[in-house]
This record gives structure tokens, C-alpha cells and sequence, in this order.
């Protein structure tokens, strides 16, 4: 096997990714300005309405219903999850985080950008019963924005980095999913929960017995969502369990539309979770009258937390553990790139917003308190986005084959 082969699966599902999520975060971007201009708008009542307006459909004994925010939320979400696990299995187990060398820096990394700005979060609201549970809102790196941002500079991101940024929002997914599992699931319902394991169990016999086809697994996907829906884990999760269990094929010279279900899968999705599901979530969530509103409203403790936990506790957490990690000689410094270069990208992952938000809707019930996190989120990620394109600017362009380099970032 050349080199070249062994390499052409993992390089080619990567550079798809970084494309459509650079990609898609432009159209994000766009779908989050026009929410914001509607909700203070004459078409604010209309917009806030329809998210509010329920829609469902029965089938037989089987009913149900659900407003447009939580369609998209609980059902377009875990699509948008689903596509997460894959790239996280994908990743572990036969791309830039499939050797342990490979994970030391953007897995301290990340977690030191979790850690810290909770502890931010905490220190503003953990006197606060009705806020305290959301200091995991700040914990997410929006990997969708910070590449966009990245893609409009040009030659002054090495592509290691790029990778090392990936590599980190990936982590900060993960750490999110199992936030989410362990701290914001409501009251367990037993019955559909042991419905949910022993779908679990039958895709898993799919999977042992080498099923390559897809439909089984979708279907028993469908089942397993609604299944969790009604037991009390959040809906999304699903999605997750989902993508443990499709099958990955380790087939290096085989494109990876056809190598593998979980490739193909994760092929298919890349688009609609890009373009449509994660835009549409931005426009459904984004939306804040700022009606009533005031610059004091910056310094209540939620949109304090938030904003400061993004934009100073992600850069900090982030770069600070990269350093000393670099430092302690336990991993080498992103490769073709520079300690300010370094601190820019670190600086992109206060970028928050799709998980930031929706953390706080899980986090809060009170309308206030989602709106605050909302204050706060918009503020921690433009200011973040500002700053990290402001040094990134200032620093020399890259070598042209330093940008292309992208198979490691070590």
C-alpha cells in the first residue's frame, strides 16, 4: 500500500469537513443576522408565533405533537448529533485522532477551554440556584463559525491548525454530549428507556454481523429517537447512540463515499446538516428583541458568565494548556505555526454559538434567563471572532504549502 493510498481516506473526509462546515457557517452567520433583524422587526410577533405554533401527526395509537422550536430542537438537532458521532468515531478510529500522539494537545487543550470557562461561569452565578445550571453553556467551541472566520483569512492559518482547531471543537462536542447526558436529563421514564437499550442491542447484533446496509440502522435510529424522546434523556442523544453503531470499514483506497456505511452516511449528511439544519437552528434560536433591553443587562450574571466565559475563559483555557503542554515537552507545537498564530485560533474558540444556545435551552425554562444567554452568547462570540481575526491579521502569511499541509498538525 503507497503512502499516498493509506492516506486518501482520512484527507478526503477531512478536507470535506472543513469545507462544508466553513461553508455552512457563512450561511449560519446569515441565518442568525436575519433572526435578529426579524425579532425586532414589524414580522416579530409573526416570527416568534410560528416557532410556537404545534404540529405533529398520529398513527394509530401513536400521537405526537410538538411546536416548530422543538421539531427542530429535539428532531433536526439530533440529525445534526447523529453527523457529530460519526465524525467523532470516525476520527478516533481512523483519522487525526487515531494515535495517541495525535490527541495529547488538542485533548488537553479542550479540556482546559471546558474547564475554565464553567469556572468563570460559576463565579458570577454560583450563589444562583435559577442560574447556576447553566455554566456548561460557554463550554463550546461553534466549529462552523470559527472555520468560517478562518476561511476569510486566507494564507494566515497554517493548515495545522486548522486541523488542531477541528480537533478541539470535536473534543468540545464530545465533552457536551456527555454534559448533556449526565447533568441536563429531566426524570428518567424506565419503560421507553429499556425500549431504547434493547434497540440499542439489536443494532449493535447489526453491526457484529458486518450489516452494510443502511436502512436497518436508520429505522432502528427512528425508533431509538422517539423511544428516548419519551423517556426523559434529551432526544439528540440518540443521534449519538446511533453513530457508535454504524459500521466503520477501514478501506484506504476506496473513496469515501463507498468505503464504508458510516462514511457514506456522514458523505450524505454533510450538506443538509450544514446548509439547512444548523442554519435553520440558528434562525429559530437567534432571534432576541432587544426591545427593553439595556447595555446594563451585559452585567447580570448570565450574560456575564457567558460572554466572559467564551471570550476569556476559552482563550485562556485553550491557549495557556497548549502552551504548557508544549512546554512540558508531552507535545510538539502545531506544525508551521507560530505562538501568536497559536493564540488566534485559541482565541476563535470562544466562538460558541450552536452548542452555547443550545445548552441554555436546555439549562433554563425561564424566557429571561434563555434571552440573557442569548445576550450573552452574541456578545462572547463576536468579541471572540473580532479579537481572533484581528491577530491572526497581524501575523506574517503563511508559505502556501504550510496552508496546504493538512494530513497532521504535529
Amino acid at each position: 500500500m503507497t503512502p499516498t493510498a493509506s492516506r486518501s481516506r482520512p484527507l478526503s473526509a477531512l478536507r470535506a469537513f472543513l469545507y462544508h462546515e466553513a461553508s455552512g457557517g457563512y450561511v449560519l452567520m446569515v441565518a442568525a443576522a436575519l433572526a435578529l433583524v426579524i425579532a425586532n422587526s414589524p414580522l416579530a410577533a409573526a416570527y416568534f408565533a410560528a416557532l410556537k405554533t404545534e404540529f405533529g401527526f398520529t398513527i394509530g395509537a401513536f400521537h405526537l405533537r410538538e411546536s416548530v422550536i422543538h421539531w427542530i430542537n429535539d428532531g433536526l438537532m439530533a440529525v445534526f448529533f447523529l453527523l457529530v458521532g460519526l465524525e467523532i468515531k470516525r476520527e478516533v478510529l481512523d483519522g487525526q485522532l487515531s494515535k495517541p500522539s495525535r490527541v495529547i494537545l488538542p485533548g488537553v487543550a479542550a479540556l482546559g477551554g471546558v474547564v475554565v470557562p464553567a469556572l468563570i461561569y460559576l463565579a458570577f452565578n454560583a450563589g444562583s440556584p435559577a442560574s447556576r445550571d447553566g455554566w456548561a453553556i460557554p463550554s463550546a467551541t461553534d466549529i462552523a463559525f470559527a472555520l468560517g472566520v478562518l476561511a476569510l483569512l486566507g494564507p494566515r492559518v497554517p493548515g495545522s491548525l486548522k486541523i488542531f482547531l477541528t480537533a478541539i471543537a470535536i473534543m468540545d462536542d464530545l465533552a457536551a454530549i456527555v454534559i448533556i447526558a449526565l447533568f441536563y436529563t429531566a426524570q428518567l421514564h424506565v419503560a421507553y428507556l429499556a425500549g431504547a437499550g434493547c434497540v440499542l442491542i439489536g443494532l449493535f447484533v447489526l453491526n457484529r454481523m458486518k450489516v452494510m446496509t443502511l436502512w436497518p440502522y436508520l429505522l432502528g435510529g427512528l425508533v431509538l429517537w422517539w423511544l428516548v424522546l419519551e423517556s426523559g434523556v434529551h432526544a439528540t442523544l440518540a443521534g449519538v447512540a446511533l453513530a457508535m453503531l454504524i459500521p466503520l470499514r477501514k478501506s484506504p483506497a476506496a473513496p469515501d463515499h463507498v468505503a464504508s456505511p458510516l462514511h457514506r452516511l456522514e458523505h450524505s449528511l454533510h450538506k443538509p446538516v450544514a446548509f439547512l439544519i444548523v442554519p435553520l437552528f440558528g434562525f429559530a434560536n437567534a432571534g432576541l428583541s432587544f426591545v427593553g433591553v439595556s447595555p446594563a443587562a451585559l452585567v447580570d450574571p448570565v450574560p456575564l458568565g457567558v460572554a466572559l466565559g467564551l471570550f476569556v475563559g476559552k482563550q485562556v483555557g485553550v491557549f495557556l494548556t497548549a502552551i504548557a503542554i508544549v512546554r512540558l515537552g508531552w507535545a510538539d507545537m502545531p506544525r508551521d505555526a507560530t505562538a501568536t498564530q497559536l493564540y488566534g485560533v485559541s482565541v476563535l474558540c470562544g466562538i460558541g454559538f450552536t452548542m452555547s444556545l443550545f445548552i441554555g435551552n436546555l439549562a433554563f425554562s425561564d424566557p429571561l434567563l434563555i434571552d440573557e444567554t442569548k445576550i450573552g452568547v452574541l456578545v462572547g462570540s463576536l468579541a471572540s471572532a473580532l479579537l481572533g481575526m484581528i491577530v491572526l491579521r497581524l501575523c506574517k502569511p503563511c508559505p502556501p504549502a504550510a496552508v496546504e499541509r493538512d494530513e497532521d498538525f504535529v
